[in-house]
């Protein structure tokens, strides 16, 4: 994949945004263990960053989905890790299942004001006690009438304590009508709904100025017209959703992970060290300049699969490998930079001590490590039992 002019604009634009509307702020909104996302996602909106990859009669810029990722690379210069995962939710989680499969009408109700900026969006799939094993999910919509009615509750929900809308997975009948794979909807849910509530919002090791809840509903009722696309298509349209937002999560760690290795050259530069530089240890520039080369062959393995998702190819199991790496390589590039910096590494304002506290997620949320490694696995045909 080569990035065009085009592709070199929209970055511009974005890196432009970060520098003068995001930056100055990220230390008082780690603090404060959240971000004014109303107030960011309109800014962003009205430069058309919020819908690069969505239909232009909705309000997107109805580019290709290459343009998504060039973004998502470009939000990893943003120095936290909670405010990129609040806009890649918006753009690459809560939303690509409503673009495919909405009709026109929720369209236009909910996403083109996500777009917009003038809307958060939220997914809600993972639960207390289902997270990776979504088939797992207890949350149900009865049909009453025209509507459904809604109990359960959604855990680990990032956005949710300041969305306007939530993209809920529910079971809307039960497992014995077409077993737990076909008995699941996606549903669009205002979040001022009577019967929601927040249980709390949950304390994090890191992404400190993402808001993540725990959300109740409790007999909510909405209009079954709210549904996204057919009834117990909802599995399937979510695991479509989880290609474009495991692409983003390792398109989104790449520049991460250089500026974790940048900041930790600078640093080593200047660090004395028995006489001399840490950075003057051979062992020491080799390990920096190892981590850079996984870090540049996640990147080749993010532009592969994209390429080919956008010739309208399943990359299912290439997206679960790119997601595999980046979770690992935020784990292992953030480690072996910190180990740098010595004490100072173990300070909590340090920025490298902040990329290992953000970056332990990736290997969690959208589905864990050992999930990517079964959908590889099955891919392959090699799962216990499978002949090869």
């Amino acid at each position: 994949m080569q990035f065009t002019h085009e592709h070199l604009a929209l970055q511009r634009t974005l890196k432009r945004f970060i520098d003068t509307e995001i930056t100055p702020h990220i230390q008082a909104w780690e603090d404060a263990q959240m971000f004014p996302a109303k107030e960011v996602f309109r800014k962003m909106g009205a430069l058309g960053l919020l819908g690069v990859s969505k239909p232009a009669e909705y309000g997107g810029l109805g580019l290709d989905y290459s343009y998504a990722v060039a973004m998502a690379e470009t939000l990893g210069h943003i120095d936290c890790g909670g405010v990129p995962l609040a806009i890649g939710v918006q753009t690459d989680m809560a939303t690509p299942a409503l673009a495919r499969f909405g009709s026109d009408e929720l369209r236009a109700q909910f996403l083109v004001p996500a777009i917009r900026g003038e809307a958060v969006a939220c997914i809600g799939v993972s639960e207390p006690g289902a997270g990776s094993d979504v088939a797992a999910i207890a949350t149900t919509a009865r049909k009453d009438g025209g509507d459904y009615v809604i109990n359960g509750s959604k855990m680990w929900i990032t956005n949710s304590l300041q969305a306007d809308w939530m993209c809920l997975l529910a079971n809307t009948s039960d497992a014995s009508e077409g077993g737990m794979h076909r008995n699941k909807s996606l549903i669009i849910v205002p979040m001022d709904t009577k019967g929601i509530s927040v249980g709390q919002k949950i304390k994090k090791l890191g992404m400190h100025a993402s808001d993540t809840g725990l959300i109740h509903f409790d007999d909510v009722r909405v209009p079954q017209h709210y549904r996204v696309g057919a009834e117990g298509k909802g599995f399937v349209y979510q695991m479509l959703q989880f290609q474009e937002e495991r692409m983003w999560a390792a398109a989104s760690t790449v520049q991460t992970l250089i500026n974790c290795i940048d900041a930790t050259v600078a640093y080593a530069r200047e660090r004395k060290l028995f006489g001399a530089t840490v950075l003057d240890q051979q062992w020491v520039h080799f390990k920096l300049a190892e981590l850079k080369t996984d870090v540049e062959a996640l990147r080749a393995l993010v532009y592969r699969a994209c390429d080919l998702y956008v010739a309208g190819e399943d990359v299912t199991e290439l997206a679960s490998m790119a997601k595999l790496k980046a979770g690992r390589l935020a784990r292992t590039v953030s480690d072996g930079c910190l180990q740098f910096w010595g004490g100072m590494g173990f300070t909590w304002d340090n920025p490298v001590s902040r990329y290992y506290r953000d970056g332990r997620l990736g290997s969690i949320g959208g589905g864990a490590d050992e999930v990517m490694l079964s959908i590889i696995c099955k891919c392959m045909n090699v799962l216990p039992g499978k002949a090869a």
